[in-house]
């Protein structure tokens, strides 16, 4: 099955609400896996939301299906390094390859200067790190946060050798 062709762009405040439930509706099998309702994207209120969409140091990417917001992922910016999270797909949409089209659309919205990207996901997420790892995200740590552990990875950018010049 060839992935659903997606528009990604940024999400804007006038999507915030639409995004919420996104990743509400996205991140509901993700607490199952952990039997934690209360993780923090499940948690987060519309005017948390609309402060990180705000925030510019942050850009948050949506993947549209016609009119319908059906997919995000966050872009935190500090210095030459981006952490990305939030990575959410509609349930009904789920592993037709819109997260991979969302991951994939990151590097074109990262300053010239970018050298890291980071990453991270409940260390129980099989699918998550699979695809992370897939597309050169390496394993760094994992860290506790309460009852949750979370795996982080990290991608090196710009770490293609030079070609040989022309002789």
């Amino acid at each position: 099955m060839s992935a659903p062709e997606v528009r990604i762009d940024v999400v804007g405040d006038e999507t915030a609400g639409e995004l919420l439930t996104v990743r509400r509706a996205a991140f509901v099998s993700e607490a199952q896996l952990y039997d934690d309702p209360n993780i923090p994207p499940l948690t987060q209120t519309l005017e948390e939301l609309r402060a990180d969409l705000a925030d510019p140091d942050v850009v948050t990417l949506g993947a549209w299906l016609g009119h319908r917001l059906v997919g995000s992922i966050r872009i935190g910016r500090d210095g030459t390094k981006a952490t990305l999270g939030r990575l959410a797909v509609a349930p009904d949409l789920q592993g037709q390859g819109i997260g991979t089209q969302l991951l994939l659309a990151v590097p074109e919205r990262l300053p010239a200067d970018t050298t890291e990207v980071w990453v991270f996901t409940g260390q129980d997420s099989v699918q998550n790190l699979a695809m992370y790892t897939k597309h050169g995200y390496e394993h760094q740590y994992d860290q506790a946060a309460g009852d949750l552990t979370y795996a982080y990875l990290r991608k090196i950018l710009g770490d293609d050798p030079e070609p040989e010049p022309a002789t």
